[in-house]
């Protein structure tokens, strides 16, 4: 059974491709059996009864001239062109054919397209005409038995014939309830695909912005801390040498520093073809966070150590527990405090005293970056890629960042974040 079922399928899925490519093909196929099996006989042996039949059969039934029963005949199977093109209208010509030649008291073996036509109806047409075509048909049925009463009973008669009526009727319902049923099937997958594939896009345009954010950060803060070393390091080339030397050493320093970072964090680009890296302790798969840069509370002295070197007077002090702090607040800590410290590079200049404070209190975690250089006109009206930088990243803990002129002079940057944990987050 199982090479039999494998090859009427493909016959019945060849069958569909066939008949979606060429509609008319089927029905005028449909068309030519029926007057194959059913029409020709009776043009050929004078109808159901013949004269030589039973005389309770020439009784029943009236011998029609050839002419009248091609006529009856054409009327029966020709709607059935277009069945499903305009099924209600197909059922309802054979419908009056069917009772004009049981009026005239003919039988025909043609009148099967009258259940043909109502198993289209059921299949194709409008599912609130199916009531009032059920009663034609059982009205038309009646018809029949009463004519064919003199042969069979007319209880056995509607029995026959209503049980071929409503199985026309319910395999043309189950046909079109398995096709809608697999054509929501298709809907939904094209569906899924589509979401899937817009998750894809959502996915990769995320990862996009991230690693534009980890690009600014890490080669704008870097080559700020160049830039003023370089600076610095050509004024003192005349005076001192020696600390022209120091300048250069820590240009780079930074220099390879920012190289290593902008590895790590091209590594996310790289193919997924090369060895498969280790997660991290206690996870079981590898996420986006493992090939970028981890820098966190442990590296902001660092940081703090290059931007002295770049000139400034750096003061920074921590509170609370801030050790507990995972992997993700403190990079966006890092970030911020990053950021912060490359625009007071760029516009306070060397001698400026930067107080840096870390505060955690139970759910709130508070950075403050104050700085005592000079406001110029640009900075108090700057909106740049950083300051949106960092509020992009304080969003993702439901924090918010200020910028602004301190109150006493200079320059001030605060930030807070909520570490109050997030449904399905660990």
């Amino acid at each position: 059974m199982g090479p039999l079922a494998a090859r009427l399928g493909r016959a019945g899925r060849r069958l569909r491709r066939a008949d979606r490519a060429r509609p008319w093909a089927l029905d005028t196929a449909l068309v030519a059996v029926v007057f194959l099996l059913f029409c020709l006989p009776d043009l050929l042996h004078g109808g159901v009864v013949d004269a030589d039949g039973p005389r309770r059969f020439r009784l029943a039934f009236t011998r029609l001239p050839l002419a009248a029963m091609l006529a009856l005949q054409a009327g029966l199977v020709l709607p059935l062109l277009w069945r499903r093109r305009r099924p209600a209208a197909a059922f309802g010509a054979i419908a009056a054919v069917f009772v004009l030649q049981w009026a005239l008291g003919a039988a025909l073996h043609a009148d099967v397209a009258l259940f043909l036509a109502l198993y289209s109806l059921a299949l194709h047409g409008r599912p609130r005409r199916l009531p009032w075509a059920c009663a034609v048909m059982a009205a038309a049925l009646a018809l029949v038995a009463a004519r064919v009463s003199v042969v069979v009973t007319t209880v056995d008669a509607l029995f026959f014939l209503l049980s071929t009526a409503t199985a026309a009727l319910a395999l043309g319902l189950v046909i079109r309830t398995r096709r809608a049923q697999l054509a929501a099937l298709r809907d939904r997958a094209a569906r899924l695909e589509t979401e899937r594939d817009q998750r894809s896009r959502l996915a990769a345009a995320s990862e996009r912005a991230r690693i534009s954010r980890e690009m600014h950060d890490i080669v704008g803060h870097h080559l700020s801390v160049v830039i003023t070393l370089a600076d610095a390091g050509a004024h003192a080339c005349a005076a001192d040498p020696a600390r022209g030397a120091e300048a250069l050493g820590l240009i780079g320093d930074t220099g390879r520093q920012a190289l290593g970072e902008l590895r790590r964090v091209l590594g996310v680009l790289r193919d997924a073809d090369g060895p498969p890296a280790t997660p991290a302790p206690g996870r079981s798969s590898l996420g986006p966070s493992d090939l970028s840069p981890q820098p966190g509370l442990a590296d902001i002295g660092a940081l703090c150590q290059g931007v002295r070197a770049a000139g400034l007077d750096v003061v920074y002090r921590t509170a609370g527990n801030t050790e507990a702090l995972d992997g993700g607040v403190q990079l966006t800590v890092y970030r911020i405090v990053q950021e912060a410290m490359t625009n007071t590079l760029k516009h306070a200049g060397t001698g400026t005293r930067v107080d840096l404070a870390i505060d955690v209190e139970d759910t709130r975690l508070g950075i403050r970056v104050r700085d005592t250089g000079r406001t110029p006109a640009g900075r108090r009206t700057e909106e740049g890629q950083g300051l949106l930088g960092m509020r992009e990243r304080a969003a993702l803990y439901g924090g918010h960042v200020t910028a602004g002129p301190a109150p006493d002079g200079g320059w001030a940057v605060a930030a807070t974040l909520d570490l109050t944990p997030r449904e399905g987050t660990a």
